[in-house]
């Protein structure tokens, strides 16, 4: 018999995949987003109501995730997986243990690497050659649940966060569309974590964007990629002015921005506080 699955998400990352659940002929038995009010300046925040419309799904908007009226709602429904993806808050024990099978998330990295916050950023401003998406069971660690599937991203050189969230997105989709029909029908293969294989990456603000001028030509280049769009935007305190950089190059001989072997030259900026 197919299992009844619920989905919770705010971002479009988790819309990107319930799109793909219903384009490969899935069903949803129980959507969740928060209320209208909540997170209108989260970075991707979606709202549900046309798509549960659409579809003649249930729709509960909350304000967390760990909120009674969830449990109730997952019970109401006999929900026996939910999808937590793009969600900040932690899902507590009550709500993983709820759904007859449990609670599966995305998380964008290869885990165990990348645990944590800000995986986008991250992967770019340590150079790494490749990262990738990770779909696994929830459980009372962050990102430490056994593994369902994995999907591969290079990065290249000059890779942007603009770029690599759209890869993050795509690979979203694919995985859904790899698993779906096996977490319908209770098929699916869990993987342990290598724990001694495990990072954690912590999570970044928009003052961590700073470009200072004792930086080289790498991390300055680095850091203007991996937090371009849909980030804050790297930026460099120019007196009273603040130069906001969305794209630059480097130069090691001639430029605006002097750096400890080099100069930044800021392509698409914009100056604050003129």
């Amino acid at each position: 018999m197919k299992k009844k699955i619920a989905f919770a998400t705010c971002v479009q990352l988790g819309l990107s995949c319930i799109e793909e659940i219903y384009r490969i002929g899935g069903k949803l038995d129980l959507l969740i987003t928060l209320k209208d009010k909540k997170a209108k300046n989260k970075s991707g925040r979606i709202y549900l109501d046309e798509i549960a419309t659409e579809h003649n799904a249930p729709l509960l908007k909350i304000d967390n995730i760990n909120d009674q009226e969830v449990l109730s709602a997952l019970k109401e429904h006999q929900i026996d997986w939910l999808f937590i993806i793009g969600w900040s808050q932690i899902a507590r024990k009550d709500v993983l243990e709820t759904p007859t099978y449990g609670c599966i998330g995305m998380h964008p990295t290869l885990l165990p690497v990348g645990r944590g916050r800000a995986a986008i950023p991250w992967a770019i401003i340590k150079g790494l050659d490749e990262t990738g998406v990770t779909m696994f069971k929830l459980d009372e660690g962050v990102d430490t649940g056994d593994i369902i599937g994995q999907g591969v991203i290079k990065l290249a050189l000059n890779t942007t966060a603009t770029e690599l969230y759209q890869k993050v997105d795509d690979m979203h989709i694919t995985l859904i569309a790899k698993y779906w029909d096996d977490i319908v029908k209770n098929n699916i293969t869990l993987t342990k974590q290598n724990n001694a294989d495990a990072t954690e990456w912590p999570g970044r603000k928009p003052e961590d964007g700073e470009i200072l001028s004792s930086m080289t030509m790498d991390e300055a280049g680095k850091l203007v990629r991996a937090v371009t769009h849909p980030y804050p935007g790297a930026f460099y305190k120019d007196g009273s002015n603040t130069i906001r950089i969305w794209s630059a190059k480097t130069d090691k001989n001639d430029g605006g921005i002097k750096l400890s072997d080099g100069y930044l030259n800021p392509i698409d900026y914009e100056v604050e506080g003129l």
